[in-house]
C-alpha cells in the first residue's frame, strides 16, 4: 500500500511539533522552549480535500556533536527524508536564515524530493516580508505560517496537496482498519529494541540511557493481510521519579497511547523480575478496556534454566490475577529469539476484542450457568437474571437484565465472567460483565 507521507525537517527549535500538532489535531508531539526534545520520528494522520496524509515529525538537524543520541537523531531525521514523497522545510522568520539552516538545504537538495520552504513565527501580515530573506535556498518562494496560531496552515495543505506525486492512492484507509498496538513498559526494558527487531530496521533510537525514548512514536506497517500500527511509549516511572516537565509529559504521552491502542504489549525486565509499576500498568490497560499481553524480555540471558522459568510464570500468575485473561511470552528482543511468536498472539488478542457471540448462544450459556449454580437469595429476595445481549465490542460488553440487580454480588459476575471464557474464549482482552433491571408483569 501506498502512502502519502510528508516529512517536517529543519534545525532545532523551528515550532516543528507545533506544526505537526497543529496538522494532525492532536497533542502527540511535546512542545517545549528546549532544543533537542524530539528525538524520534513522529507519525500523524491527517486528511485534505479527501486525501489521507501520513506526516513525520523529527528531530531537530544540528550536524555537530558525535554522542550517541545526536548520530541516531540524524539518522532518524535521513530515514524520514527517505520514506517522504514531499519534506516540509520549516525555518523560523524570527530569527531569520542561518548557516545551519543552508547546511540542511544541501542535505535537502541531495535527497532530491519535493522540498517546500516554509517560514514558521510570521504570525501577522506586518512581518510577511521576512519570508523573502530565504529565496537564497534555491526552493523557490517560501510559504509563510504561524504554527502556533494556525496562519497559513490551510495555504500549507493546498501546497502540500497539488505537490503530492499524482500516482499514488488518492483514499487511504483511516485508522478505524488498523491493528493498533502500544509498546509500554518501565524505562530500560527493551521496548524500542522489541520494535526494531520486528520491523527488521531501526525506527526509534535505542540506547542505554534509560528513558530515551521521551515521545510515542508511530509506526506503520503490514503483517500478513493486516495493516498495522506499532506505538513505541516513553518509559514510565513512578511519579516519585519524574523529574522535569518533558519527562512528565511524555508518561501522559505513554498513557495516552494505550487509550489510542487496541492492544498493549507491557514489557517486564526478565532480569530484574516483576515490579509494582508492572502491575500498575497492567491494571491500567485493564481499566481502560484494551487487549493485554505480558512480554517477559532479555530471556536469552536465562532462557535455558526452566527452573528460573517457571518461577517467573508463578510470578505472573501470583502479581498478574487481575489480568489472568493476558497471554505472556518469553523473548529476546537483542537475539531475535521467540519474537515470530509475538504478532500472532497480538493478532489473536485483537481478533478476541472484535468477537460477537450470537444472542441465541449467548442465552444458552446462561441458561445452563443458572441451573448450575443460581443466584443466591438476598435478604428474602430471588435474584432472577432473564435474559442478555452484548451491545458492544472492544471490549467485548455483556448486559444481563434481572429482577433486583443491585443485589446481585460482584462474586456472581466474576463467575459468569469465568463461564463466558471458558465458553467463548476472549484470551487477551477483558470484557465487560452488568447487570440492568428488567420487571417481569405479575412479580
Amino acid at each position: 500500500m501506498s502512502e502519502n507521507i510528508i516529512a517536517i525537517v529543519g534545525r532545532p527549535n523551528v515550532g516543528k511539533s507545533t506544526l505537526f500538532n497543529r496538522l494532525t489535531a492532536a497533542r502527540t508531539a511535546i512542545e517545549e522552549k528546549m532544543p533537542g526534545v524530539t528525538r524520534d520520528r513522529l507519525y500523524g494522520l491527517f486528511d485534505w480535500r479527501g486525501k489521507n496524509m501520513v506526516v513525520i515529525d523529527t528531530g531537530g538537524i544540528t550536524f555537530s556533536g558525535d554522542d550517541q543520541i545526536t548520530t541516531q537523531v540524524q539518522k532518524q531525521v535521513n530515514l524520514a527524508i527517505e520514506e517522504a514523497q514531499i519534506i516540509i522545510f520549516l525555518l523560523d522568520g524570527r530569527e531569520g536564515l542561518t548557516a545551519l539552516d543552508e547546511e540542511i538545504a544541501n542535505l535537502l537538495r541531495r535527497s532530491g524530493k519535493t522540498v517546500l520552504p516554509v517560514v514558521n513565527k510570521l504570525d501577522t501580515l506586518s512581518i510577511e516580508d521576512e519570508r523573502y530573506g530565504f529565496f537564497g535556498l534555491g526552493f523557490g518562494e517560501p510559504l509563510s505560517v504561524s504554527a502556533s496560531h494556525g496562519r497559513g496552515i490551510g495555504d500549507l495543505l493546498d501546497l502540500v496537496y497539488e505537490n503530492m506525486p499524482a500516482d499514488l492512492s488518492e483514499s487511504e484507509p483511516g485508522l478505524e482498519d488498523l491493528v493498533k498496538v502500544a509498546v509500554i513498559g518501565r524505562p530500560n526494558v527493551g521496548k524500542s529494541s522489541l520494535i526494531n527487531t520486528l520491523l527488521g530496521k531501526e525506527r526509534v533510537v535505542v540506547s542505554r540511557e534509560p528513558g530515551t525514548t521521551r515521545e510515542a512514536v508511530d509506526t506503520y506497517f503490514h503483517y500478513d493481510d493486516h495493516r498495522c500500527l506499532l506505538i513505541d511509549t516513553a518509559g514510565i516511572r513512578r511519579k516519585s521519579k519524574v523529574k522535569d516537565a518533558v519527562e512528565y509529559y511524555s508518561v501522559l504521552r505513554s498513557l495516552k497511547a494505550v487509550q489510542r491502542a487496541d492492544v498493549a504489549l507491557l514489557v517486564i525486565d526478565g532480569e530484574s523480575g516483576i515490579t509494582e509499576q508492572d502491575q500498575k500498568l497492567a491494571g491500567y490497560v485493564d481499566e481502560v478496556g484494551k487487549g493485554l499481553i505480558l512480554v517477559a524480555n532479555k530471556w536469552d540471558l536465562v532462557r535455558g534454566d526452566e527452573n528460573a522459568r517457571q518461577s517467573f510464570i508463578n510470578d505472573l500468575r501470583r502479581k498478574f490475577p487481575f489480568v489472568s485473561y493476558a497471554p505472556y511470552l518469553f523473548v529476546s528482543a537483542l537475539s531475535g529469539w521467540r519474537m515470530d511468536r509475538l504478532f500472532p498472539v497480538v493478532l489473536q488478542a485483537w481478533q478476541e476484542q472484535h468477537k460477537r457471540i450470537p444472542t441465541a448462544l449467548l442465552n444458552e450459556l446462561l441458561e445452563d450457568a443458572l441451573a448450575v449454580n443460581p443466584p443466591p437469595p438476598v435478604k428474602g429476595k430471588q435474584v432472577k437474571i432473564y435474559y442478555g445481549t452484548q451491545p458492544e465490542v472492544k471490549p467485548p460488553k455483556f448486559v444481563f437484565f434481572a429482577n433486583e440487580p443491585e443485589l446481585i454480588h460482584f462474586s456472581y459476575r466474576r463467575y459468569l465472567e469465568n463461564r463466558l471464557r471458558e465458553a467463548f474464549g476472549f484470551t487477551g482482552t477483558p470484557i465487560e460483565v452488568k447487570f440492568k433491571r428488567r420487571e417481569r408483569r405479575g412479580e
